[in-house]
């Protein structure tokens, strides 16, 4: 009798080694909401614990952009119906399905507690801490060039690096703007050199946080909508200071070829960064017509993360804020829309409309130098793209994808598509 139970304890364990069921540890144990769990493809997973004692399991980051689902907060919306809110863009993710009101949906995994064990059906190996990265070859990049000496007051990297550390956005802004014109129509001719700061300026005002720090309202509220219009308008601001950084840190980068970047390369972020400018302005006068401003809720530096991580490298730069952050703000486009659409909010609807149409042309501008780059120095393309998202930007991309907006900025399938999650 007592070989039979060791045979059939070894047995379950098979069976539990083929059904991918990892053990994550005693139900007891794990208060938290929500816990990480780091797996060893990269796809990290959040455990979330509701207040009744039961347990779900998604992707830990959010199909957005990245945010960590981690950090999030458990809300219900309705009907008992609950969701992990990204604490980036306040993005609701079903616990039961994923599933989310802006269309976009994240991986889940079933969750069963035996004997007062929890286990996670995943084909990963999970572990509580980081599980150690290979480091990978070291690439050619295009690194930007010390510079000795900063340039004079009428040049273009000059007003870049002052935007830099402009805190108040009214001014950052409207510096934008004068700078803007002064490129368009010839004031200002030399592209010049400056050291950009490693952190734009921000107001004191302003409170950055940690992204789980940021709280919202309720779904469908006005207090929602204004949480996301501010939201928008965070990412506007440093979507002006991307713009102006690319620029002024990478004024001076050399191609293999010998080449330096062409003066169109300069004027076509100057248009982006004025583009950001509007929104920011549009976003922050809508939000003062719904009885808040600018700075009343905390704020996250999401995308500047995202731009240091690239400040070593413009192909990485172009890659990840221009053609995956910008090109991930078309695919949620259709539904954020009708999110203020079903609230009746005609005015925020036409915003984002504009937004939208100018976003398609920071996509086409990132890739079109991409490409430029890519072309110049005999890479593969799309070889090259796939290997940065892979090192620079944190698990797969995800669907559903807005096809018809990344054809428009050019981006076809064979950019994207390889960088989902194979089907297990």
């Amino acid at each position: 009798m007592e070989q039979f139970e060791e045979d059939l304890v070894e047995a379950l364990k098979d069976v539990v080694k083929a059904g991918n069921w990892q053990c994550v540890g005693d139900a007891a144990k794990i208060k938290s909401p929500c816990t990480k769990f780091y797996a060893d493809d990269g796809e990290h997973i959040v455990l979330v614990r509701t207040e009744e004692g039961r347990f779900w399991a998604m992707d830990s980051s959010c199909p957005h952009e990245g945010g960590p689902l981690d950090q999030g907060d458990i809300e219900d919306l309705g009907d008992g119906k609950l969701a992990l809110i990204c604490p980036w863009h306040y993005f609701d993710f079903s616990l039961e399905t994923g599933s989310s009101s802006t269309g976009l949906q994240n991986q889940v995994y079933d969750v069963r507690v035996v004997d007062g064990k929890v286990y996670i059906n995943t084909q990963s190996t999970l572990s509580r801490y980081p599980v150690p990265v290979a480091k990978t070859a070291k690439t050619d990049v295009l690194s930007p060039v010390e510079i000795k000496s900063a340039s004079s007051e009428n040049t273009l990297c000059f007003w870049a690096t002052k935007i830099l550390c402009t805190a108040d956005p009214k001014e950052k802004v409207a510096l934008t703007k004068d700078v803007q014109r002064w490129w368009d129509t010839g004031k200002i001719t030399e592209i010049g050199e400056c050291a950009p700061p490693n952190q734009p300026s921000r107001m004191d005002s302003l409170t950055v946080v940690e992204p789980g720090k940021i709280k919202r309202g309720k779904g469908g509220t006005q207090a929602s909508r204004v949480a996301l219009l501010h939201s928008l308008a965070n990412i506007e601001q440093w979507a002006i200071d991307v713009s102006w950084d690319i620029i002024a840190r990478f004024s001076s980068v050399q191609l293999s070829t010998g080449d330096s970047m062409p003066q169109q390369f300069f004027s076509d972020f100057v248009k982006v960064a004025g583009d950001e400018a509007k929104h920011y302005d549009l976003l922050e006068e809508r939000i003062k017509e719904l009885g808040s401003s600018f700075g009343a809720l905390p704020v996250h530096n999401g995308l500047w993360q995202s731009a240091t991580e690239t400040s070593h490298d413009l192909l990485a730069r172009l890659a990840i804020v221009h053609m995956v952050h910008e090109a991930r703000g078309l695919d949620v486009h259709p539904q954020t829309l009708s999110r203020f659409a079903a609230q009746g909010d005609t005015n925020s609807v036409k915003i984002l409309k504009v937004i939208y149409t100018d976003e398609i042309t920071h996509v086409a501008a990132g890739l079109r130098w991409f490409t430029y780059i890519c072309s110049k120095e005999g890479r593969d393309c799309l070889t090259t793209f796939h290997d940065l998202v892979k090192l620079h930007f944190k698990g797969y991309l995800k669907p559903p994808f807005n096809t018809e907006g990344r054809m428009t900025a050019g981006m076809t399938e064979e950019w994207y598509v390889p960088l989902v999650k194979p089907s297990s």
